[in-house]
């Protein structure tokens, strides 16, 4: 498909396609998550990626959203010009922070007008990052339940939310971050996705304990090959979580080999995600970093 042209597929199909209906078929889901570009040159280098990815087909695409509504407006164009001039179906997401229950009705508004219709609900990082005490607007939500109810009672919108394998950092126990996503689900939470999995086995922990409390709810598991060392200290530092030493000792035993590096990273991604898949998991939720090379070759591995 040249740049710019628009999809043969019908833009109704595109705002009409269940996305519950696809995790919860027999087929696992593939997906892919972007965030939206800060100037032209990454905006370039990020429709590249999307338009690389789109050649596999993904079951759909999510957009972040920046803390505090930051790329509020460069995710709602984002969003409409994947539904304008790609076959994908995307998914927008939509934090609590820094924004009144009445600028959220807005935001939700804005993705209505712009033909989305999936939207993941989530409370969002506190202001200031991880580490900083946690504040609502003072009109605002202040967990994400209360917003997956606002965005239900507003229409016909598919909502999901974020999972935590390796606890919520503002968790106490396994326990509070089941408890946590019951109710979201009781709000009218469809699914969930988590946030980057380090550990197969506390995926598997979270997921068992749900269905034991008699949950329905299915939980895409978030992966993102890491490529380079760098990497490994920040996506710890996203997660709030150190990680776990079997990831770090394989990729630190080849040193400075940077493609050493690569491979091994990409050979951990794939082992993981082959895991999670043989043991039930509804699909996979790539985190691309606005690039499609590493997330282009572990999906090729599966």
């Amino acid at each position: 498909m040249a740049h710019g042209m628009a999809s043969s597929m019908t833009r109704a199909e595109r705002f009409t396609r269940s996305l519950v209906a696809m995790v919860t078929s027999e087929t696992p889901t593939f997906s892919f998550e972007f965030f939206p570009p800060k100037d032209d040159a990454a905006a370039e280098q990020l429709w590249g990626a999307i338009r690389s990815l789109e050649k596999v087909s993904p079951s759909f695409i999510s957009i972040t959203y920046g803390a505090g509504g930051s790329t509020r407006d460069r995710t709602v164009r984002l969003t409409q010009r994947v539904l304008e001039e790609t076959s994908l179906t995307p998914m927008a997401h939509l934090t609590c922070v820094g924004h009144s229950v009445a600028e959220l009705r807005q935001v939700v508004g804005h993705y209505a007008a712009a033909g989305v219709r999936n939207i993941l609900a989530l409370r969002g990082d506190p202001e200031g990052g991880l580490g900083r005490p946690w504040v609502a607007h003072p009109q605002g939500l202040n967990h994400a339940d209360e917003l997956v109810r606002l965005i239900r009672g507003l229409g016909d919108f598919t909502v999901g939310v974020a999972a935590f394998p390796d606890g919520h950092p503002e968790s106490r126990s396994i326990e509070d971050d089941v408890e946590t996503l019951l109710r979201k689900e009781r709000e009218g939470a469809e699914f969930a996705i988590t946030q980057m999995v380090f550990d197969v086995d506390h995926y598997l922990r979270l997921r068992d304990e749900l269905v034991r409390r008699g949950s329905g709810l299915p939980v895409i598991p978030g992966l993102m090959p890491i490529t380079n060392t760098r990497q490994v200290i920040r996506m710890a530092e996203l997660a709030g979580q150190p990680m776990p030493t079997a990831v770090t000792d394989r990729l630190e035993r080849h040193g400075d080999d940077a493609e050493a590096v690569r491979q091994e990273g990409l050979a951990i991604a794939t082992e993981a995600a082959r895991r999670m898949l043989d043991e039930g998991a509804p699909g996979i939720h790539f985190i691309t970093m606005n690039r499609s090379s590493a997330t282009l070759e572990v999906f090729g591995n599966l």
